[in-house]
Order: structure tokens, then C-alpha cells, then sequence
């Protein structure tokens, strides 16, 4: 009997792990695919995250970047240039995400990689997941299987609220400057934007369409070929690889009797930037306190049902996240509604990078943002 069984070992699965385990939990850690697993990914983390675990990510960081470069429809560039302490981390997912399962292991977390959850069964006061390296058993289940995982259905979430974006990207194996440069396109994708982020080895070169129902509208791959171009690459020798993002959409209930969604499961996904892994590894910290806590309230209250501390959780996630994700939504209305306005107004103003790097960073609220940008662009749509 396990206290915690942990179904998906991404950044929220992961991160849950560790924190659980060092606090001396007994942990299972469930994963369909065999680890190390490539997970297509843009891969740009804030090091906002290392103030949440007592080990160093340095061997998980492929490059770190203090360079940004925009364009709007591929012209207009502007450039921007971060401290040094609040340089970006630019990740490869298999490697980062394999590194904080490897933390969490030596805390004494079990792994089960290469292991498909198949079913689940309530028996009351634990739960049992079937898999298909024989069943397993824990008084608390976190599901952070992604945006793809079952486990939220299973689970009897079936009115989650997001909105479903898209993102199609493809990583050549290239070599990069000495210096390396994050770049942004804002106009040539409808509805979301374009990127290059850099690795020591090579490049993550896509696309995302963040305003639900606007994918249907466009075709990816052109967009994606034609930055890609811009870079000297040819996409059609390139293979690409598109997934569905799940977007914050609104407060919703996060916890049922002895589980909660983390990570993209639970729809944490940044609505104007399409940032996942902070939110994902966030969540799974939030996670990691509250299972803690329930699994004191058994001990203290054997008889307790509702278990306060699972409920704490959605409400923490729904204020302490959903509040800044409401802003978030809000301003991508704006932006990706009149591209050209806001990349005039607000992406060539000296002061905007450091500024979204701070939000990045933890250090600045989407609010304190919003309500300067948004009187900043309706006086422009007024004008």
C-alpha cells in the first residue's frame, strides 16, 4: 500500500514525487512510456522553478539565454537583452523531465516506467490502478498524465474547463551561435505566434494557435515551414510533431475523494504564452502539500471523508494561479485580436521584455500588467 500513487512522471507528476518522498512518503511513480522519453516541447523554463527544490538543475539546462529577438510577420525586428540572473533556461523535455524523476528516486520514490495505467478501482479509503505491470495500491492518486492522459475521465471529471489550443513544432539538429537567441513572431501565425528557441545542439522551431476554434481555421504548417525557412531550414526534411494544449479556461474543482489533477490534466496551461512546465511543476508542488496534508488528516481523523486539504488545493490553484491566468486570457484577447497594434504598442516599448520576464519570473502579477497594457492598446484601437 503505497500513500501516494503518482500517474504520469512529467513536471507535475515528477515534481510531486520528489516533494512527497522527502517528506517520507512511500511513492509510486507511474509512466507509459520508458524513461528517458522525448516529449516535443519548445522547452523555455523560468528560473522561477528552482526556488521550489533544494537540488541544482544545472545538469538539466541545455542552454541559458539572455538574448531576445522579435519580429512581426518576419520584419520589424527588435532586440532585447536580460540580466544574468534572470537569463532563460532553454530545456530538452526528455532530459529535464528524467532529471527531477531521477531527484525524486533517490528520495526513495518507486518507478514503474514503461507502465500503462489501464483502469481504476475506488475501494473506499485507497484507490487501486491497474496496470499493466499488475495492480498497485495507494491511499491518494495524483493524475498528471498531460492533456492526452485518461485518468481525468476516470476519475469522473468530465466538465474540465480549458480551451483547446494547438502547437506544431520540429527540432533540427543544428549548430547554434556561441551566443544563442530566443526569437518570437507575432503576425505571421492568426491567433498565436511563432518561436525559435535554441539548444546546445540544435533548435525548437514552431507554431501555436492559442484562441480556441482558430486552429481549425489555418493550417500550421505553413506558418511553421516559413519561419523554419527564415532560419535555413527546410521543413519538409524536418518531422514535425503537433499536439493539443489544454488552456486555463476558469475556476474549476480540481480534487474528488482521494485524488487530484496536476500538470496539464488540470488545465493549467499559460492562455497568452502557452507556458506549461512552470504551471505543470507549480501545481505539482501544490499537489505535494495537500496529499501530505490529507494523509495527516487520516492519521489524526481516521473517519474523514472530505478531506479539507484536498479541497484547499483546488482552492489555492483556482486564486494563487487561476487568478493570474485570468489576466493571462484577457490579454491575449487583445493581443492576438490586433497583432500589429500590440507588437507597435507594446512589444517594441524598451520596458516590455523585462517586464514579461519579471511575470516569467514570478516577480510581477498578469495584472499589474493588464491594466497598463489595456489602457495603453484601447487608446490605440480608439486612435
Amino acid at each position: 500500500m503505497y500513500d501516494c500513487i503518482i500517474v504520469g512522471a512529467g513536471p507535475a507528476g515528477s515534481t510531486a514525487a520528489y516533494h512527497l518522498s522527502k517528506a517520507g512518503h512511500q511513492v509510486l511513480l507511474l509512466d507509459a512510456a520508458k524513461l528517458p522519453r522525448y516529449k516535443p516541447c519548445g522547452g523555455g523554463v523560468s528560473p522561477q522553478v528552482a526556488q521550489w527544490f533544494d537540488f541544482d538543475f544545472a545538469p538539466a539546462i541545455s542552454v541559458k539565454v539572455r538574448k531576445v529577438r522579435y519580429t512581426f510577420n518576419m520584419a520589424d525586428p527588435i532586440e532585447a537583452e536580460l540580466p544574468a540572473e534572470k537569463a532563460l533556461w532553454m530545456v530538452r523535455r526528455d532530459e529535464f523531465d528524467y532529471f527531477i524523476v531521477q531527484q525524486a528516486q533517490k528520495q526513495g520514490a518507486t518507478l514503474w516506467d514503461g507502465t500503462k495505467a489501464q483502469s481504476i478501482e475506488n475501494h473506499g479509503d485507497f484507490w487501486q490502478v491497474n496496470t499493466t505491470q499488475g495492480p498497485a495500491q495507494g491511499r491518494f492518486l495524483i493524475a498528471a498524465d498531460g492533456a492526452r492522459g485518461l485518468m481525468a475521465k476516470w476519475l469522473g471529471f468530465s466538465q474540465r474547463r480549458y480551451k483547446l489550443a494547438a502547437a506544431l513544432e520540429a527540432e533540427p539538429r543544428l549548430e547554434v551561435p556561441s551566443e544563442p537567441v530566443v526569437h518570437f513572431d507575432l503576425g505571421l501565425m492568426q491567433q498565436g505566434y511563432l518561436w525559435n528557441f535554441p539548444k546546445a545542439d540544435g533548435y525548437s522551431i514552431g507554431g501555436g494557435v492559442f484562441r480556441s476554434g482558430a486552429q481549425r481555421k489555418q493550417d500550421l504548417r505553413t506558418p511553421v515551414g516559413d519561419y523554419a525557412a527564415a532560419f535555413g531550414v527546410n521543413a519538409s526534411t524536418v518531422q514535425h510533431f503537433g499536439h493539443p494544449i489544454f488552456i486555463w479556461d476558469g475556476f474549476q474543482e480540481l480534487h474528488t475523494h482521494r485524488a487530484v489533477l496536476a500538470g496539464e490534466a488540470a488545465c493549467v496551461v499559460d492562455p497568452f504564452t502557452a507556458e506549461g512546465i512552470r504551471p505543470s511543476i507549480f501545481s505539482g508542488l501544490k499537489a505535494a502539500d495537500a496529499i501530505a496534508q490529507a494523509l495527516k488528516e487520516d492519521s489524526e481523523l481516521p473517519a474523514s471523508k472530505g478531506h479539507q486539504a484536498l479541497a484547499d488545493y483546488s482552492q489555492i490553484m483556482n486564486t494563487e494561479w487561476g487568478e493570474e491566468m485570468r489576466w493571462a486570457r484577457r490579454i491575449a484577447r487583445l493581443v492576438y485580436s490586433a497583432p500589429a497594434l500590440a507588437y507597435r504598442a507594446g512589444v517594441k516599448r524598451p520596458s516590455s521584455t523585462l517586464t514579461m520576464v519579471k511575470v516569467f519570473c514570478g516577480e510581477v502579477s498578469y495584472g499589474e500588467v493588464a491594466h497598463r497594457a489595456i489602457q495603453r492598446l484601447s487608446k490605440g484601437l480608439l486612435s
